[in-house]
């Protein structure tokens, strides 16, 4: 992890009310492979936390030109 003190993660269970939205400060992910989802979703939001919006509508405009499927069983992006 170029840049960032290594952190511990452990595995367990345990809720929370926290909601990834743009603005959100990660402190352990720094990339993501997911698929492409719904407009208006949390999913969606939690992308948008990673990488600027611009890159995210960027992302679906080209994978609308492609025909790229969505949602769960769809095609996936990787966000570095």
């Amino acid at each position: 992890m170029t840049g960032h003190q290594a952190r511990q993660v452990r595995q367990g269970w345990q809720s929370t009310n926290l909601l990834i939205q743009p603005g959100f400060r990660f402190s352990i992910v720094d990339s993501l492979i997911t698929n492409f989802h719904l407009p208006r979703s949390t999913l969606l939001l939690l992308v948008s936390a990673l990488r600027s919006r611009e890159s995210i509508l960027a992302a679906y405009r080209e994978a609308v030109t492609r025909k790229y499927r969505f949602f769960s069983y769809g095609d996936a992006m990787y966000l570095p």
